[in-house]
Order: structure tokens, then C-alpha cells, then sequence
């Protein structure tokens, strides 16, 4: 799944009765709300010198990397949001040595796009997600 197609997914099509809402439909209402405080954290972490690639998890479960950041228990959200590093990925084998150099040709800039690993029942994937621009 490109990233088209992960934020493109409608609830209906042509007209067609609807069917179950795609998750990533909240996924994109959540990033919209919470891009601010998570450029914030991306920032941080490049600043104190943590990483040079931060990435975001978006879940709607329960994971174990990286540290939470935006529960969507306490905000009323639909996903939940952890923040963690390109390093830890490779640590944890999220990310396999051998494709650490086409992740990294590939990591958007971290002061425009958020790199965000999504998860859901199907799998995970990566998307970038862009800050909107002339806000604040």
C-alpha cells in the first residue's frame, strides 16, 4: 500500500452503499490535530541530539516502541501516537540493516513531512505525512 492509496481511501465509492469507514480516514483527522505537538517532538529530538530521523507510531492497540506521546484515551482520538528513531527501528529489526540506506534515500524531511508508521490489523506501513504550511 503506497501512501496514496492509504489516504485516499473513501468511505464510499460511486454512490455504492457504505461500507466500514477505513481507519486511515481518523488516521488523517488525528495527524491534522496532532501535527503540531508532534513536529514539536521531531524537533526535539534532532535538537538533543537523540536523531536525525525521528518516526512517529500510530496505533490503535498496543505496541512497545518508542514512548507514547498522545494517548487517544486522554485526547478523545481515535490513534494513539508513540514517538521513536530510525535507530531504534534498526535495533528492533522494524527496519533490516540491509534496508537501511533505501529508508534513509527515501526519509522525507523531518521539518516538513512526519514519518509516521502506521499500524493496523492488516500490517504496517510508512507514510509521510505533511505539516501544513502557515500555521502559527
Amino acid at each position: 500500500m503506497d501512501r496514496e492509496e492509504l489516504l485516499s481511501a473513501t468511505p464510499e465509492e460511486d454512490g455504492a452503499p457504505k461500507q466500514q469507514k477505513s481507519p486511515l480516514v481518523s488516521l488523517e483527522k488525528d495527524l491534522e490535530f496532532y501535527a503540531e505537538t508532534i513536529k514539536e517532538v521531531a524537533i526535539e529530538i534532532m535538537v538533543e541530539g537523540i536523531s536525525a530521523y525521528p518516526i512517529f507510531i500510530a496505533h490503535q492497540h498496543e505496541v512497545n516502541i518508542g514512548e507514547l506521546i498522545l494517548n487517544k484515551e486522554e485526547l478523545n482520538t481515535e490513534w494513539t501516537i508513540q514517538a521513536s528513531t530510525f535507530e531504534e527501528f534498526v535495533e528492533k529489526g522494524i527496519i533490516n540493516k540491509e534496508k537501511k540506506e533505501p529508508f534513509l534515500k527515501a526519509y522525507k524531511k523531518p521539518e516538513n513531512f512526519m514519518c509516521v508508521f502506521v499500524i493496523v490489523p492488516e500490517g504496517a506501513n510508512f507514510i509521510y505525512y505533511p505539516y501544513k504550511k502557515g500555521k502559527g
